[in-house]
Parts: structure tokens; C-alpha cells; sequence
């Protein structure tokens, strides 16, 4: 029942179209309007100060991936920093958890933009029909083994590279040659609710993270894995700034909030017409497959690496193979479950509250116990730390203010993983091991 991690199966590129695959999923098309909303017609910068946030927090990822290249990236981070703990295994819990809701935002993004091509079907009930049957055509796909996803997601990544890119710059030129650009302001933003549109914008590019997750399954990992991280955030972030310049250029905030969870479909449709938002549409498929299949990969290696460090309890229930194929399972069950019963406001709003707190744990652990065997600069970590710090308490307030509910689930979340994995490892006797038994 062991896993099965396979050695250099991933390429330099391939690794890149993982990075990519997830980051332009939902990180670009579900997530425009919901940031708009929030920040108001100055919501392209959000994307870009995201991404210095993001190199940031990339930093710390960087180094602890040089030094540590692992089949379960994050977990083995941790490990290295907290020994085998309670905080380990909670912190890991949230980061396979925050990718998991990642999952569900992005199958949910292919529902709603998927949906839209199909007239007179009740859409409440097709969305998530639609969602649900992508999370399974990607389960199958992951199934399949590693060099079925690194060419799926490489394939993939380059055509929604490409068309993505293609229609921004002309929707862009186009807007302003026909002059369609209009004054898309409904009352000055507030200083809160741009920092909470950057949480937002931070999650959009946390796919990065999928990376370190297969770092011992990258060729070369000491030195690919820092350099496929790095070209995965500029690729993005060239690509979301044209994209939101092109849908701030077409459509008025109001409309951009009206169509917040298709707003990307609906910035072609005044340049472009119906083809346009038919071919926006057919991008969109393709960019959350691709992502959904990517975030699968990466998270059940992050969560068979948990059960190897026998952090985190496994049960087969009878199943046979091995426990990464187990934590296909699990993984794509869970995510049905949440593509199911949330929206894809909340969906956005939880998973970038669980990775951010998780995101600072990975911080202070480079910073109070690796800053010296990484190598790493302990004030660029510090900042970090800070810049994650002010992100989640303006989300935080803000939605306190607008949805308390959601708040109070990610609190109730987080406080029942840690204590639940204390108890856990205290009654897990065979599980402790000398060298990794000093809680920090």
C-alpha cells in the first residue's frame, strides 16, 4: 500500500503547464468579477500587486525547494520546520484542504462558462452537473499516471496561453478603436476592499504551489523547481493584466459585477459579438480542465506524502492499489461535494483564508527554524510574512462585514483540524519516532 512516486516523469515544461494550468483556471476567469466588486475600476492593479505578493511568498517556496525537492512538497516543508506535530500536520491539512476548494472553484467555473453554451436547459441544475462531470474526467486522467498529465496539462496550457492572450489584446485594441470604454464607476472603492480583492488576486496565483508538491518527480528538482515556479507567476501575471485591462476597457463595473462569475465571456461580446463569447467560452473549458486536472495531481501527492509521514489517519475501505490512487478518490469526492453546495463567491472567499494562514506558517517556520540551512533572506521572509498578515485581515474584516458566516466556518475549520491532529499523533504510539518527536 505504499506509494508509488515516479522519479523524473516530469519535465521542465511540464512542471511549468501544471504551474500555468492551475493558476489560469479559475484564478482568471471566475475570479475578475469577484475582484472587481471589491476593488472597484482600478481592479487590473489588484493583479499586479497580487503578483508581487505572490514572488514574495514564492521566495521561501524557492529555497525550501532547492534544498528539500519533495514528492509531497509543502508536507516535507513543514516537516523540516516543525518536526512531526500538530501544527505540521494541521498546516498541511490546510494547504491540501485550500487546493481541494481550488478544485471546486475551478470545476465550478467550467460549469457556470460551460453552462452558458447550452440555451434553455435550467441552468441552477446543470452547473453543477457539468462541474461534476469534469472533476471525474480528470480523476480518470490522474488515474492514468503522471506522463498522461504532464502532456495533458502541457497541451492544454499552450492553447489557453495562447487564445487567452490573442483575444485580451485584441478585445483591448478593439474597445478602444470603437470607444466602447465607459466610465465604469458605481462609488470610490474602499482602502479594505482593495486589500481584500488582493487575497483574492494571491489565490489566483497560488498554483505555484502545486509545483512543490511534485518536486522529487521533476527532472533535475534542485534547480527546475525554483525556475518553473518563477515562470509560471510571469506568465500569469502577464496574462491576467491583459485580460482584466481588456474586460475594464469593454464592459462598465456594474456590468463587470452583473456577469462577475462570466465576466471574461461577456467583456468579448462588444467587440467580438456572439462568436467571441462563444470562443471566450470554449478557452474557458479547456483553461479549468486543464487546471482541475493539474490541482488534482498536486494535491494527492501533497496528501499521500501526509499519510506516509503517518501525520494524517488513512483508512483503503477496501480499495485496491495504491494510497496515491486512494487519494484520487478522496480528493475528487470532496471536491464534488463542495462544487455541489457553495458559490463561487465563498468558495473564492474560504480557500484563500486557509492558504494564507497556512502560506504564514510556511513563512515562520523559514524564518525561526531554516532561514540558515535554506539559505534564505530573513527579511525578505519577514515581509512576507507581513504583506500575508495585512491581505487576510482585509479580507477578514470585509467579509465579517458582508458574509460573518464564512468566517466563522474557516475559524471552526481551522480549530477543529489542529485539534483533531493533536489528539491524533497523541494516540498514534507507533507513529512516533525519535528523530522526528520534538514539538517546537
Amino acid at each position: 500500500m505504499k506509494s508509488d512516486y515516479q522519479a523524473k516523469s516530469l519535465t521542465l515544461t511540464g512542471a511549468v503547464a501544471m504551474g500555468t494550468g492551475v493558476m489560469i483556471g479559475a484564478g482568471i476567469f471566475a475570479l475578475t468579477g469577484q475582484i472587481a466588486e471589491l476593488a472597484g475600476p482600478g481592479f487590473p492593479w489588484v493583479f499586479a500587486i497580487a503578483a508581487i505578493v505572490t514572488g514574495f511568498s514564492a521566495y521561501s517556496y524557492v529555497k525550501l525547494s532547492n534544498a528539500y525537492p519533495s514528492a509531497g512538497g509543502i508536507a516535507m516543508f513543514l516537516e523540516k520546520a516543525y518536526g512531526r506535530s500538530a501544527l505540521t500536520a494541521s498546516a498541511g491539512l490546510l494547504m491540501a484542504l485550500s487546493m481541494v476548494i481550488n478544485e471546486s472553484l475551478v470545476a465550478r467555473t467550467f460549469g457556470t462558462y460551460t453552462a452558458r453554451l447550452f440555451d434553455g436547459f435550467e441552468f441552477d441544475f446543470l452547473v453543477p452537473t457539468l462541474s461534476v462531470m469534469l472533476i471525474v474526467v480528470a480523476f480518470i486522467i490522474n488515474i492514468s499516471g503522471n506522463r498522461l498529465v504532464g502532456g495533458v496539462s502541457f497541451f492544454m496550457a499552450v492553447i489557453k496561453v495562447i487564445g487567452i492572450s490573442v483575444l485580451a489584446i485584441a478585445g483591448f485594441i478593439a474597445a478602444q478603436d470603437m470607444e466602447i470604454v465607459t466610465a465604469s464607476s458605481s462609488g470610490e472603492p474602499s482602502v479594505l476592499g482593495f486589500i481584500a480583492a488582493l487575497a483574492l488576486g494571491v489565490l489566483a496565483f497560488k498554483g505555484f504551489t502545486t509545483i512543490t508538491n511534485s518536486g522529487s518527480e521533476i527532472i533535475d528538482p534542485h534547480r527546475n523547481v525554483g525556475r518553473a515556479i518563477i515562470f509560471s507567476i510571469v506568465i500569469c501575471v502577464i496574462i491576467y493584466l491583459l485580460v482584466a485591462l481588456a474586460v475594464n476597457a469593454s464592459l462598465s463595473l456594474p456590468e463587470i459585477i452583473a456577469a462577475r462569475d462570466y465576466a471574461l465571456a461577456e467583456a468579448a461580446r462588444p467587440t467580438f459579438g456572439e462568436l467571441g463569447v462563444t470562443l471566450t467560452i470554449l478557452i474557458a473549458i479547456i483553461a479549468t480542465a486543464s487546471g482541475l486536472i493539474a490541482s488534482i495531481f498536486a494535491v494527492s501527492r501533497m496528501l499521500t506524502m501526509l499519510t506516509d509521514m503517518k501525520l494524517i489517519p488513512h483508512r483503503h475501505f477496501g480499495m485496491p492499489g495504491k494510497i496515491q490512487s486512494h487519494m484520487l478518490v478522496y480528493t475528487a469526492c470532496i471536491a464534488i461535494v463542495l462544487t455541489v453546495f457553495f458559490d463561487l463567491g465563498r468558495i473564492a472567499s474560504l480557500g484563500a483564508m486557509l492558504y494564507l494562514v497556512m502560506d504564514i506558517i510556511v513563512h515562520w517556520g523559514v524564518l525561526r527554524y531554516l532561514r540558515e540551512k535554506v539559505n534564505a533572506n530573513g527579511l525578505i521572509v519577514l515581509l512576507a510574512i507581513m504583506m500575508d498578515i495585512v491581505v487576510l485581515t482585509g479580507l477578514l474584516l470585509i467579509k465579517l462585514q458582508t458574509d460573518a458566516l464564512i468566517v466563522v466556518v474557516a475559524a471552526v475549520l481551522m480549530v477543529s483540524i489542529y485539534f483533531t491532529e493533536h489528539f491524533f499523533l497523541k494516540r498514534s504510539d507507533e507513529t512516533l519516532h525519535p528523530d522526528h518527536s520534538e514539538h517546537r
